[in-house]
């Protein structure tokens, strides 16, 4: 299958990666050279770091997959999927769909990487607007599979289904989002969950150290194999209905103090960022961050080998 890959930023070079290594032959392009350049001597470095991890086969193979367009034209000659990372603009998403749809068949899916933005925001005035959805990924999509694909309106379902079976052909894990709806999936879930913690954190209830604990090695440790009707559904001996005549009192009364909508005061943003600064001084996050994708290779690693077996 012939992938094209539009921008060269992170989630572009993660996007490149995904599809070589689900062996897709990628053309990656980006209207800054440099950036182009600079993306290719990062695309080798990370695939030999997946291979050391166990998470590649041969990082040499899965790179020479990867070519760098020197042309949009260039880029889309010929290619089944496309797959736009470029910055969460309407403006530039508008600008380069109507150059992308006037260059490919009217069987090529165009997706966009978009976290916030609506395909029907950038879509609506294009003649192939039916082939163009959305396909969000979680950073890092190399490591996180899930992809949130939602369409316009005016999408065609055949379309949402061919991008489903794309995405499961190279090892993401696709997830339907059947109506436009601001944030996607993931992040109004991440949304309601930080909402709840600045409160928290806000009312003195808990500090920035301890409610991070009690995600990670609480709610989260059952999360990362569990979604969060399966884990109310085995915690109550007669499943989920069980446990609504259980705790669903309990959850209406907190429902009710969780009404606010107000936004986060800079107040509690800088006590926040305060107590996280003692905690990781600002100048170690790179550090922190290269740290957090190396337990994130640890734990695809076990679940990869934990399927497996389970296949077995």
């Amino acid at each position: 299958m012939q992938i094209a890959v539009i921008g060269a930023g992170l989630i572009g070079q993660a996007w490149a990666i995904v599809f070589a290594r689900g062996g897709c032959e990628v053309k990656l392009w980006d209207g800054n050279s440099a950036a182009l350049a600079q993306a290719v001597k990062l695309i080798d470095q990370l695939a030999q770091t997946l291979q050391d991890r166990g998470l590649l086969g041969d990082a040499s193979t899965v790179v020479n997959r990867i070519v760098a367009a020197s042309s949009l034209e260039q880029a889309l000659e010929g290619v089944d999927y496309v797959q736009e990372s470029l910055p969460e603009k309407v403006e530039i998403k508008k600008e380069i769909y109507r150059r992308m749809d006037a260059l490919v068949g009217p069987e090529v899916i165009l997706a966009s990487s978009t976290s916030s933005i609506p395909a029907s925001a950038f879509t609506q005035d294009l003649p192939g607007r039916g082939r163009c959805l959305v396909a969000h990924p979680v950073n890092p999509p190399y490591l996180i599979p899930v992809v949130e694909l939602c369409g316009a309106p005016w999408t065609q379902a055949d379309v949402i289904d061919r991008a489903s079976r794309i995405m499961t052909e190279v090892g993401q894990k696709p997830v339907r989002v059947n109506h436009e709806v601001e944030g996607f999936v993931l992040n109004r879930l991440q949304g309601a969950l930080l909402r709840e913690a600045f409160k928290l954190v806000q009312s003195g209830c808990v500090s920035v150290e301890d409610l991070d604990v009690t995600v990670k090695e609480g709610l989260g440790l059952r999360w990362s194999f569990m979604g969060p009707f399966e884990t109310i559904d085995l915690n109550a001996p007669e499943g989920v209905r069980d446990y609504c005549a259980r705790y669903g009192d309990m959850y209406t009364s907190i429902g009710q103090q969780q009404t606010s909508t107000d936004a986060w005061s800079e107040e509690t943003i800088a006590a926040i960022d305060a107590q996280r600064r003692e905690l990781l001084a600002k100048e170690r996050l790179l550090d922190r961050r290269v740290w957090r994708d190396e337990r994130l290779m640890a734990l695809m690693q076990h679940k990869k080998h934990m399927n497996e077996s389970e296949r077995t």
